[in-house]
């Protein structure tokens, strides 16, 4: 049968849609029965997914050149040096497979399968980010969805590890990623089209693509294309374009399939367009004639990999906050991690991640650690922390060889909501405490325990125009940095005597994104930095830690494939080490909170980076 030619000139930067054409489509490989077909990246050869023969290698004639045995629907694949990845559903085990093809000597490697779901899987897609991981999300029946680690660079793991679960909409069956953008598209049959973010660290939502209240129409399978996508509306039996701009996407034109009646699969590589009719199950080929206008991809961050990680914090939702680093004095390997848990207390870990102590005081937000403090007759170090239960400081000891924490008493503050905390030291020897609270308050005060009994004396109070939270004392230059969430980030004068007279370090804009959240000194013989988490991006941002405050770069901690560790994001609290603390931890230790801990999903935890790699990352002097 040959359907009437007339060609349609889509250009995808026009302003206002095209009127619906006809598609000029010709029978394509009249005796292949596949349920999806797509074009490989050498454009001459196709590949297609067959309940009745296999995943099957054709040329651009329909000709069988290779087959992988069995039963397969849906189909996706990647590029990955001079072989093929690609993903289908084994519909005789109910499994998601994965496997590698050699295009040239046309073979088939050996199959990985992720483990059989408890819920239907109606498609899937690959997704490949800047990292170079290969994920693979499953779309499933009634809203279930999850995104799988599969891969890293050319080759498949051994065992695939699920990343998170993704609750999608009830009705689908298609999913298409585009890598560029990081984008997850997915059809809702009788609503529309919806585009989620697809990086595993990414926050779950969704914006719309297209919607429609109209029972005439439906929501089909789609393709990729640059600068937007084709999506196919069995109903209709029309293919729409849709081009984003912004945070928006507009239909630039629609295309009517005359004569075919079920319309259901769809590939499109260039020009190239095929559609599988399930009315009749033949395949159809046509040629799109449009200008295509990708769309700008956001500029890459670096990424490093954490090499550990803790515990999962013992409370469920928004729990873990802002960890410090204690040094050992004799045993830097000894050293310790303590970071809160704002709804329980005061953790402990060793730099391998396990949990040593927990100390359920109350809702302890920040925390911050100093050498030396005078108890009475004992010299300890001292932790101290902002408790929101009693609006006051909980001090802690630590005994300066095993490294054991006990409570040492509470200094109470007039603030309403205290929230941020950090300590200075100057050369006088002395320990103070800066405490913030909601209102944009602070409040210094002198610690001292001349008896063994602790107490906070106020020596100085200044305010900001809106919320703080994070802080940190740089004790040789006697500045301290203070985070203003929606503003940037201040340097002020350290010293108790001193005006609190701010000056700008930073501002939220291009490069640090609200929240403005955890701050840290990275401090060596070499260079001092100052690292802001940029919790708006999830990112983290170097400067220099002296005027002029020179912007390094930002980074961002991504997943370590090989050792089962997710990345981090969301992060509130952060803190960082130039000490040797032995092995991975010779050039010091980046500590930053993961407030969506995945690959399992679990309570949030602490991430240990390297700080090797984000010299590395950044390629910092």
């Amino acid at each position: 049968m040959r359907i009437s030619k007339l060609y349609l000139m889509i250009a995808l930067a026009a302003c206002s849609p095209v009127m619906a054409a006809d598609l000029a489509l010709t029978p394509w490989a009249p005796s292949l029965k596949a349920e999806a077909v797509t074009f490989l990246p050498n454009a001459t050869q196709r590949l297609a997914a067959s309940t009745r023969d296999g995943l099957q290698l054709l040329d651009n004639q329909g000709a069988e050149l290779a087959s992988f045995k069995g039963n397969f629907s849906s189909l996706d694949t990647r590029a990955a040096g001079t072989q093929v990845l690609v993903a289908s559903l084994d519909n005789d085990r109910q499994q998601a497979l994965l496997v590698s093809l050699d295009a040239a000597t046309k073979t088939f490697g050996k199959p990985l399968y992720l483990p059989a779901r408890d819920y239907p899987v109606n498609g899937l897609c690959l997704f490949r980010d800047a990292a170079a991981n290969l994920f693979v999300f499953l779309v499933g029946e009634e809203g279930k969805g999850e995104q799988w680690l599969v891969g890293n660079g050319t080759t498949l793991l051994s065992n695939p590890q699920r990343v998170r679960g993704l609750p999608l909409p009830p009705s689908a069956q298609f999913c298409q990623v585009d890598d560029a953008t990081q984008q997850l598209l997915v059809n809702e049959e009788n609503v529309g089209w919806w585009a989620y973010p697809a990086h595993p660290e990414a926050d779950v939502k969704r914006i719309p693509v297209a919607l429609f209240d109209n029972p005439k129409r439906e929501a089909g399978a789609m393709a990729l294309v640059p600068g937007g996508v084709v999506t196919l509306d069995p109903k209709t039996a029309q293919l729409h374009l849709f081009r984003q701009t912004g945070e928006h996407w507009v239909e630039q034109g629609s295309l009517t399939l005359p004569g075919l009646k079920e319309p259901e699969q769809l590939s499109v590589s260039g020009q190239h367009v095929l559609v599988r009719d399930d009315d009749t199950g033949r395949l159809y080929q046509g040629k799109l004639d449009w200008k295509a206008t990708p769309v700008d991809a956001e500029p890459v961050v670096p990424e490093v990999a954490a090499l550990r990680q803790t515990d999962p914090v013992g409370r469920q939702g928004d729990a873990a906050d802002d960890p410090a680093i204690w040094i050992h004095p004799e045993q830097p390997a000894k050293s310790r991690v303590l970071g809160t848990n704002k709804k329980q207390g005061l953790l402990a870990y060793d730099l391998d991640g396990k949990l040593l102590q927990e100390l359920a005081v109350g809702r302890l937000n920040n925390v911050d650690v100093r050498a030396n403090f005078k108890l009475g007759a004992q010299t300890v170090d001292l932790a101290v922390a902002s408790n929101r239960d009693h609006n006051s400081l909980s001090l802690f000891s630590i005994d300066r060889q095993s490294g054991e924490l006990r409570e040492a008493g509470e200094v109470p503050t007039p603030l309403k909501e205290i929230y941020g905390i950090c300590l200075f030291r100057p050369a006088s020897g002395e320990i103070y405490a800066i405490a913030n609270g909601k209102d944009g308050t602070f409040l210094q005060y002198r610690l001292s325990a001349p008896d063994g009994r602790v107490q906070g004396e106020l020596v100085r109070q200044f305010k900001v125009d809106s919320q703080p939270e994070g802080c940190v004392a740089d004790d040789q230059r006697q500045r301290l940095f203070i985070g203003e969430e929606d503003v940037g980030v201040w340097a002020v004068d350290a010293r108790a005597d001193q005006p609190a007279t701010l000056t700008s370090v930073i501002k939220v804009g291009p490069q640090l994104h609200a929240d403005v959240e955890g701050l840290a000194l990275y401090q060596s013989k070499e260079r001092d930095y100052l690292v802001i988490s940029s919790q708006g991006n999830d990112s983290y941002l170097v400067l220099d830690a002296e005027p002029p405050f020179t912007t390094h770069g930002a980074f961002r901690v991504g997943l370590n494939a090989a050792a089962g560790i997710d990345g981090a994001s969301e992060t509130d609290g952060l803190e960082v080490t130039a000490m040797n603390l032995g092995g991975p931890w010779s050039k010091g230790m980046l500590v930053v909170q993961d407030g969506r801990k995945r690959m399992p999903e679990q309570t949030q935890n602490f991430k240990f980076v390297p700080w090797a790699e984000v010299t590395r990352a950044l390629k910092l002097p």
